[in-house]
């Protein structure tokens, strides 16, 4: 029996039989929806994700919206980091006036209490869970280490973080010690989050992308894997890892213990399931410019990538003639394991009506 849809996000996260392909969309909450932006024309951004009600409020407007399958915080990759004793600000991007380049920064981080520290984001979690229409679950997340540290050592975002980038290679021990900080710190954080009620857990790697194989391997994954360890001690919920620019790193995370890896627009999903194998799910990975597309080109986008996440699921499980014949037929199907999603964050100047018109079309074509 399929599951209900309530319940759709966390059995495809699980790659089981599921009633429609599941859909949400990378910041789904925030600055494309007229509610968000008439609310934050009141409310400064950080105050947003440190009061409960209203970081739960705009959790909530999307769902209100669309009949997406799963809601996800509404919170910064940064928030956590505050408490570390980093001084930091939003002007609106992270702004750390310290920037973190030596041993002694490092020793003095604080250790992270998600309770005293943190309390406001589960208070958030708290007041969400029981208002989520249609009883959909709820997704926490947290930034991962690699990408954090290049906030903290460069001090402001960049396209290219350099400065962080060249730290790995100058102080190779600090980074790695700044690391190990961090990855304990955002395992302590995560699993506050399913504590309080979160029922999936996500770790952003934003930057993953722009290391090469070997320094990722160091570096970026040692933490995460970190990380990721002592969240399987501590929790049972799924876990998601995205990895932006990370086409050519996915044999890298093959075997990370994770449920799901999500997945940017560059690379078919196709060729990426042929290198993760049939053990992982995976969320993507519609190019978030398709949302501007007419409404006719929109649905045949999503379509393209429906059935690339369809003929992978086939052939990750071997039945390569089924493939073959759904690939003739045009035929799509919700395919095991597989996530409906952007392949990065929604842009500012989407029309909301495209994004109606995505998930309804997502939940149509596959139900």
């Amino acid at each position: 029996m399929s599951p209900p849809r309530e319940s759709t996000f966390l059995a495809a996260c699980r790659r089981q039989a599921v009633a429609h392909t599941p859909i949400w969309v990378m910041r789904q909450a925030g600055r494309y929806l007229p509610e968000y932006r008439e609310l934050r024309a009141k409310v400064d951004f950080e105050s947003l994700t440190r009061q409960p009600e209203l970081a739960a409020e705009v959790t909530l407007q999307p769902l209100r919206r669309f009949e997406l399958d799963a809601a996800i915080l509404f919170s910064d990759i940064m928030t956590p980091v505050q408490s570390l004793g980093v001084d930091l600000t939003f002007e609106p991007a992270p702004v750390v006036r310290n920037p973190i380049r030596t041993d002694t920064q490092i020793d003095a981080l604080h250790e992270l209490v998600p309770e005293r520290d943190v309390p406001f984001v589960l208070r958030s979690i708290q007041l969400i869970r029981p208002n989520l229409p249609r009883g959909v679950p709820l997704i926490g997340f947290a930034g991962g280490p690699f990408t954090l540290l290049c906030y903290l050592v460069s001090g402001r975002p960049s396209k290219e973080f350099d400065v962080a980038r060249s730290f790995l290679y100058a102080q190779p021990q600090s980074a790695e010690r700044l690391l190990d900080r961090l990855a304990d710190a955002m395992a302590a954080y995560l699993h506050a989050q399913a504590a309080a009620g979160a029922q999936a857990l996500m770790l952003f790697e934003s930057w993953g992308g722009l290391l090469g194989p070997g320094a990722f391997d160091r570096f970026a994954l040692r933490a995460v894997r970190r990380t990721v360890a002592a969240l399987r001690r501590s929790t049972d919920v799924p876990l998601i890892y995205y990895l932006n620019q990370g086409s050519a790193l996915m044999e890298r995370v093959a075997d990370l213990d994770v449920d799901v890896i999500g997945v940017d627009w560059r690379t078919p999903l196709g060729k990426v399931r042929q290198v993760l194998g049939p053990h992982k799910a995976v969320q993507g990975n519609l190019d978030p410019a398709a949302l501007f597309s007419s409404p006719e080109d929109l649905r045949r986008h999503a379509d393209e990538v429906l059935r690339e996440a369809g003929r992978a699921a086939r052939e990750a499980s071997g039945d390569i003639e089924r493939s073959r014949e759904a690939r003739g037929s045009g035929e799509i199907r919700a395919a095991p394991g597989h996530i409906f999603n952007l392949g990065h964050g929604i842009w500012p100047n989407t029309d909301p009506d495209s994004v109606a018109r995505l998930v309804d079309h997502v939940h149509e074509r596959t139900g």
